[in-house]
């Protein structure tokens, strides 16, 4: 994806996008949108979609998925950092599995500014995230979505809607695992979690 020019701020149109109980972009599996529309197909007809799902469930569970940040900015702050660290300890855990990063803005601003800006908050996760320890390849998309989906309906300035969004995407078609159809054996996995609190990540 290519970044857009960042353009001044300006006041917000009325009518932006967003409702109370709206879902969340970047809390599901992408089933074929975001310019994929056969990325569906493909994890059914590979049986990747109910593996997926369950990998999903579980990162969204054992893992804060979302950071926020300060307006109009991309800087981690500690409290994002420390979320971060631990998606990378949770994401190393899983060599076999993709990522996606959805980064989003609140309604301050027109739609073209937010769009680069949300896609710069996804960026700096992305980056993070690799100097944690996590392969690029496997982080494989960084969509911005802008100010089209707060978590708060409101045209004024909102940390919650300023966040990025961390999920399971898929698998990496190339690792023998995956190339074996060994899905299962990914879902089934024993955790390291004891051996990960025992030995302080050294990318820290």
């Amino acid at each position: 994806m290519i970044a857009l020019a960042a353009t001044p701020l300006a006041a917000c149109a009325p009518g932006a996008p967003g409702a109370p109980g709206a879902p969340e972009v970047g809390g599901g599996i992408d089933e074929g949108s975001f310019g994929n529309p056969t990325a569906h197909n493909i994890l059914v007809q590979t049986g990747q979609l109910p593996f997926v799902i369950d990998l999903a469930e579980r990162f969204a569970a054992e893992v804060p998925n979302t950071v926020t940040f300060a307006f109009n900015s991309t800087r981690l702050d500690g409290a994002a950092q420390a979320i971060l660290r631990r998606q990378a300890d949770w994401i190393r855990q899983f060599p076999e599995v993709t990522f996606r990063v959805f980064g989003h803005t609140d309604l301050v601003g027109s739609d073209s500014y937010n769009r680069a800006l949300g896609l710069r908050r996804a960026q700096t996760v992305v980056a993070f995230l690799v100097r944690n320890g996590v392969s690029r390849s496997r982080l494989e998309a960084v969509v911005s979505e802008g100010e089209t989906q707060p978590l708060i309906p409101t045209q004024d300035r909102e940390r919650q809607n300023r966040r990025a969004v961390t999920e399971v995407s898929g698998f990496l078609q190339n690792h023998p695992i995956i190339m074996n159809g060994q899905y299962a054996a990914v879902i089934h996995r024993e955790y390291v979690e004891s051996a990960t609190a025992q030995r302080p990540s050294p990318y820290r």
